[in-house]
């Protein structure tokens, strides 16, 4: 999963082998975030989203920067091919995304906050499990 992440911003941009470094190093990134990173910085992520998605994520926009060839797409050059500007951009872009996806799930939060009175369902549930809770169906559940 952390390899398609990590490919997806550079998909169309970059040969083969830049293609196998990206998944490599999303491979191990992935690892790392998932199960040093959490642990380290302490937060609740139970499908561990951030680890993969966000951080790969990531790495995968860069190395559209670092790797993008123009023999791939025409006028597409990252740092490899002489184009240091591109991973800039690229930064540039992770940063603004990072902000707006900030902002935007602050807005939600509150929205959600507002209508249903909190985000996190009373303890008995949780222990209980949603699935059965809410929808009245069993699933993940060992007897």
């Amino acid at each position: 999963m952390a390899g398609l992440v990590a490919i997806t911003p550079a998909a169309g941009f970059v040969d083969m082998p830049a293609s196998l470094v990206i998944g490599l190093v999303a491979g191990v990134l992935g690892f790392y975030s998932v199960a040093v990173l959490k642990q380290k910085l302490g937060y609740d992520d139970s499908l561990d989203a951030f680890g993969v998605h966000g951080m790969c994520g990531v790495w995968g926009a860069l190395a559209t920067g670092v790797f993008a060839n123009p023999a791939i797409t025409e006028g597409a050059k990252g740092l490899v091919f002489g184009n240091p500007k591109q991973l800039w951009i690229q930064a540039i872009s992770i940063v603004g995304t990072a902000g707006y996806t900030a902002i935007a799930t602050f807005i939600v939060i509150h929205i959600t906050r507002f209508i249903t009175g909190g985000l996190r369902v009373d303890e008995e549930n949780e222990i209980l499990g949603l699935d059965n809770s809410i929808h009245g169906e069993r699933a993940f559940e060992i007897d």
